[in-house]
């Protein structure tokens, strides 16, 4: 094929998984496949991982490994265990790891009010479902061994790892009602695009979005100049059989 763009010799690609493995302690497959196929995307990759995962912005690093804990949990990432050694590293406890399984394990069971909010409301007038899973976050959070900010940090994380919007929006309004500060739960959330994809965090974003224009919470300007701004379903098809622009 004309125009292909060299391969990298094994030398390079040697040198790539030395660099790798002497930075980051240790090698994964993929690193090879784009070391040896695919060297200005494994650039790019690591660029954004260390935009992600290292760069100390909003969350503390025990903050920011707690919730990562959670997430990788979630989504039953076994191989993310570097992260188990940073949990330890930022001064987690067995007691901190196990309030955040027990928040993977409340998270997942959402779903049971999720259902009644969509089907079953109206035969249970007296039982709210967004209310009783809020009961439910509160007195679970409040036999944790972690702050209450935090914990509802990770719930937000977990949730967008999840791609589960019902108890995600509930748990935004929650966080915004405990005066969680809004980059932190960005930044939380930003981090299920490691393990589960840009898409969670679009598809998360887009719950949000909905909180911040439903007046059930007050973001602050920058967010508000956010949620103000039209258009943001993305690229919108025209009809098919319609006549193309001139």
């Amino acid at each position: 094929m004309t125009g292909e763009p060299p391969k990298p010799s094994p030398e390079a690609v040697r040198a790539r998984l030395d660099e790798i493995r002497a930075t980051r302690g240790f090698l994964l497959p993929h690193h090879g496949a784009m070391a040896a196929a695919l060297p200005d995307l494994h650039d790019a990759y690591g660029a954004m991982y260390r935009a992600l995962t290292l760069t100390e912005r909003h969350l503390t690093p025990f903050e920011k490994e707690f919730v990562w804990l959670a997430i990788l949990t979630a989504a039953e990432e076994h191989v993310g265990t570097h992260h188990v050694d940073l949990f330890h590293r930022t001064g987690g406890t067995p007691r901190q790891a196990e309030a955040a399984f027990r928040l993977v394990a409340w998270a997942r069971g959402a779903e049971t009010f999720a259902f009644l909010d969509r089907h079953w409301q109206g035969h249970f007038p007296d039982l709210r479902a967004a209310d009783a899973y809020r009961a439910g976050t509160a007195a679970l959070i409040a036999g944790l061994d972690v702050p209450a900010p935090l914990a509802r940090l990770a719930l937000l994380g977990v949730q967008a790892a999840r791609g589960a919007h019902w108890p995600l929006a509930t748990d935004i309004e929650a966080a915004y009602g405990e005066a969680v500060p809004e980059p932190k739960m960005a930044e939380a959330m930003s981090l299920v695009m490691w393990p589960c994809g840009v898409n969670r965090f679009l598809e998360a974003c887009g719950a949000w979005l909905q909180v911040l224009r439903s007046g059930r919470v007050v973001p602050s300007p920058a967010f508000r100049a956010w949620a103000e701004t039209p258009d943001q379903e993305g690229f919108a098809l025209p009809p098919r059989g319609a006549a193309p622009a001139a």
